[in-house]
């Protein structure tokens, strides 16, 4: 009984993936038609578009984590000279 449900639950899944997703498919186009070429450069836009803001994400992170470790540092040294 819960091999039956495990497959149903699985079956579910693989056919709901491709109702939930937002690619374009633009092989429904004549390749040299004006639909194909737009259809195109939307995904090359789209995929450059999500590309640079996980690279623009990525450095933030990493300048926010060493940035902080430097700014305790000037911190602990302000706090040091300004004791005596």
């Amino acid at each position: 009984m819960k091999k039956k449900i495990f497959i149903f639950i699985t079956f579910l899944f693989c056919f709901n993936s491709y109702s939930f997703s937002n690619e374009l498919d633009c092989n429904e186009f004549k390749k040299f038609s004006v639909n194909y070429m737009k259809c195109k450069a939307k995904m090359i836009k789209n995929k450059t578009i999500s590309g640079s803001k996980n690279f623009i994400d990525d450095t933030k992170k990493f300048q926010n984590k060493e940035w902080s470790d430097e700014k305790s540092k000037l911190n602990n040294l302000k706090e040091k000279v300004t004791e005596k």
